[in-house]
């Protein structure tokens, strides 16, 4: 299953609990005291999952990993393509 495949299972999950609990389908006098924060968890939870993708981001941001052998070794591939280029008679 890919993770869209699966974030949709999710969404449609969640949207169909809430639109049941909206709907008046499922009655109990604690879901009727919290209606008006039922009718706003949808943009609550666009919100926590924005703070969320921000986090990670950030996160990954700040621990993203300098690779010094692996950019030392490209840059001598570079000029070795370079060198071989220039033998082969393609000037720049």
């Amino acid at each position: 299953m890919t993770k869209l495949l699966e974030w949709i299972s999710v969404i449609s999950a969640v949207f169909a609990v809430w639109y049941s609990l909206i709907g008046g389908y499922v009655k109990h006098p604690m879901i009727e005291q919290n209606m008006n924060l039922i009718i706003v968890s949808p943009i609550i939870f666009i919100i926590l999952f924005g703070l969320y993708a921000v986090a990670v981001v950030l996160y990954r941001v700040f621990t993203f990993n300098n690779c010094e052998d692996a950019a030392k070794e490209l840059q001598a591939e570079i000029l070795e393509a370079k060198k071989d280029l220039h033998d082969r008679g393609l000037r720049w």
